[in-house]
């Protein structure tokens, strides 16, 4: 399970892009990742070194929204906040709906595009391209930066070594008022790549059988640092294909080293924006590109960041790219992933394919496409859609002859946007359909009809499908070049550091934070408890609902009776003293509140009188959501493992307590200390002590504001 190291860090605050070499030589050993977080977080004590399981706040080099940008707004807007604190900070990209001609739509995107202007933000409109194409195009996303985005592939920027992370719409509306959040530091997982890949196998491929592979969550709620002698010979459009899907593989963030491979792309990508324009004698030299320039380079090579020796990773997982053969995923699960030799046998017909999105659609995968497609057709009752990654991808593929290949061939040309791969506009897989994709998700109606079958493969393989109707691998692929059609050689090391693992330090709470929760406990023998189980999905969208009401409600689809027996509990608990916090304590399984993004799973539990969840671990938007209004979680295995041994039917979660209880209830008392986590559990059968990492100041602030949006008026008034 996903049981990282937790260790406290260090931070300064610094205005202007910045690079992370300016972090003093740390005592403790630290990851590159835990590095650029160091860079970026504010407000934390002097002489903590920012780890894995730190809460920090987080000031990032940019935000970026796409069409969700207009909830973000009503949200900014009912917060009261009237200025974004950092113009510069903010990038507002329409990627989504950009098929959506309706006057409802185009007045979203005008409303939109006003606001960007009226508060002097980076803009680019529907056409433009999807928005994390457009960051690293851009230069948004740049090595040893740390960028967000309210979507949650924002991933990919770690293909160009940025520190990249999705956050939730109320994250992005502190930042438009503060300039900051809150953030987590997820636990380290090095992913070694050793051997090359062998010609016609992609990077596609390559994430596609790490997620059949690595499939027991062994990276969930991770941040990824990828290394090894397999990275070199990667392209930076592999790289960001891998990146990007490292969201799929249950990742935060998946970071590439810079390295020559890197260093080379930006110095082609420099050149392409200085070709933009031209200058004479006459004509005087276009304006330097704000991010992507001779300085920026010149400052990148100057730069040697990379992980300390003995720094801490809570799994080594390695994998030998040169056992690698083209693999597909699905149908409709990311899990199950199939070498391609072995699935094209079945010649499994197709009705659709796909060659769009943020994953797999710039210039190589549509040159690779084309090079599939030249001179043939489309398949009869197969249609094949293409979409560029960005109108800049288009252009060059234009420009190179690419894209007309396509479209002789017969393929339907999008513009550039998310289109099919979110499931909105042309071409969508109806009922009974099967198609294949180039994107990254193929979850069960996500592209079209729940009861159509979706695949998903690199551009060359998805060209090949659609000009032969079944899932087949390209002609050019020799397979006499490919090593066996087995599955690849992969591994998980014993040991991730030579490094002790360092206590957590003892550190001043917030003024107004409890020194303590207390209370009694009640068990969920439960993993995976998502948040319909704990918030009724038809609940979700009365607006008017009460907070008694969702105390009325909450874990009804799981226990109809866990919202009376809280109440009935309450009555009877009195804190020890002004400093502790008294409630009902739950305490759960593993992967708590997984599943929607729906905010009440968490206020309905603190409106019922939960002040404190404990669980194995937590989805981590659940764990946004909760912290933003003011519910504390923290993790602690070791309880959970012996609450299941000892009141868990069989001994296992899944089946309830003993007596077949949905939630057990055993009286046992229970004090978490704030300052040294310490957890105090006391029953009939004695006391038992426990140990649990606190949240930070910074969790804490937004406790005793009552949450985000109270932590954000305080910074604005």
């Amino acid at each position: 399970m996903r049981l990282s190291p937790r260790i406290p860090g260090r931070g300064c605050l610094q205005a202007a892009r910045f690079f992370a070499t300016s972090v003093a030589t740390p005592r403790i050993p630290q990851t590159i990742i835990e590095k650029v977080v160091q860079k970026y977080s504010v407000s934390l004590p002097d002489g903590k070194i920012v780890k894995a399981g730190d809460y920090v706040m987080i000031r990032p080099e940019h935000v970026m929204t796409h069409d969700n940008t207009g909830p973000v707004i009503s949200k900014f807007k009912s917060i009261g906040a009237k200025k974004i604190f950092d113009p510069r900070q903010a990038v507002f990209t329409l990627d989504h709906d950009v098929q959506n001609k309706s006057d409802k739509n185009l007045a979203k995107y005008a409303n939109i595009e006003a606001f960007a202007r009226a508060h002097g933000i980076d803009f680019y409109p529907a056409g433009r391209g999807i928005g994390h194409q457009v960051l690293v195009e851009e230069g948004y996303a740049f090595p040893y930066t740390l960028t967000v985005a309210s979507d949650s592939h924002s991933n990919m920027y770690g293909g160009v070594a940025c520190v990249g992370t999705a956050i939730v719409r109320t994250d992005a509306a502190a930042l438009w008022a503060t300039g900051k959040t809150w953030w987590q530091v997820p636990r380290m997982v090095k992913v070694e790549f050793r051997g090359k890949l062998a010609p016609g196998v992609t990077g596609k491929d390559v994430i596609v059988a790490l997620c059949g592979s690595f499939n027991n969550d062994e990276v969930l709620n991770a941040a990824i640092e990828f290394t090894g002698e397999g990275v070199s010979a990667l392209s930076i459009d592999d790289r960001l294909t891998i990146s990007n899907m490292t969201t799929e593989w249950g990742a935060l963030v998946g970071v590439f080293p810079v390295d020559d491979t890197l260093l080379s792309w930006y110095e082609s990508a420099l050149t392409k924006l200085e070709q933009r324009t031209f200058a004479s004698k006459s004509v005087p030299p276009p304006p330097e590109h704000p991010r992507i320039n001779r300085r920026s380079l010149d400052a990148l090579r100057a730069t040697n960041l990379t992980s300390d020796l003995g720094a801490q990773y809570s799994s080594h997982l390695i994998f030998d790219l040169s056992t690698l053969v083209p693999h597909v995923s699905g149908p409709n699960s990311v899990k199950v992933s199939t070498p391609l030799p072995k699935l094209e046998s079945q010649q499994i017909a197709i009705q659709k394919a796909y060659l769009v999105s943020c994953t797999n659609s710039r210039v190589s995968d549509i040159a690779a496409a084309a090079s599939v497609v030249e001179g043939k057709k489309v398949a009869e009752g197969v249609e094949f859609y293409v979409a560029a990654a960005s109108s800049v991808v288009q252009a060059e593929a234009e420009k190179l002859g690419h894209w007309n290949k396509l479209i002789a061939a017969g393929a339907k040309v999008l513009p550039a946007g998310c289109g099919p791969c979110i499931g909105l506009g042309t071409g969508l897989l109806e009922e009974g359909e099967t198609g294949i994709s180039a994107t990254n998700r193929n979850y069960k109606g996500r592209m079209g009809h729940p009861k159509a079958q979706a695949y998903l493969a690199s551009p060359a393989v998805v060209a090949a499908s659609a000009v032969k109707g079944f899932i087949c691998s390209p002609n050019s692929l020799d397979a006499t070049s490919l090593p066996p059609a087995g599955a690849p050689v992969f591994s998980i090391a014993s040991g991730s550091s030579d490094a002790a693992e360092v206590p957590q330090a003892e550190e001043p709470l917030f003024p107004g934070f409890p020194a303590a929760f207390s209370g009694r406990l009640l068990f969920a023998p439960q993993d995976n408890l998502s948040t319909d189980a704990l918030y009724p999905g038809k609940y979700t969208y009365q607006d008017d609902i009460t907070l008694e009401r969702q105390a009325q409600v909450v874990m009804e689809n799981y226990d109809p009776s866990f919202a009376g027996n809280v109440a009935t509990i309450l009555p009877s608990l009195s804190a020890s003293d002004e400093s502790t916090k008294s409630g009902v304590v739950l305490v759960s399984g593993y992967n708590f509140g997984t599943g929607s993004s729906r905010e009440q799973a968490a206020t309905a539990l603190k409106a019922a009188g939960v002040p404190l969840v404990i669980a194995g671990s937590f989805g981590d938007i659940f764990k946004r959501n909760a912290i933003n209004n003011g519910l504390v979680c923290l993790e602690c295995p070791e309880l959970v493992a012996d609450l299941t041994a000892t009141y868990a039917k069989g001994g296992a979660r899944g089946a309830g307590g003993r007596e077949g209880e949905l939630t057990v209830d055993q009286g046992h008392e229970i004090r978490v200390s704030m300052t040294d986590g310490n957890v105090t559990l006391r029953g009939s059968d004695g006391e038992k002590t426990y140990k649990v990492r606190t949240v930070g100041a910074s969790v804490q602030e937004l406790w005793v504001c009552g949450g985000l949006e109270g932590f954000i008026l305080k910074s604005i008034r």
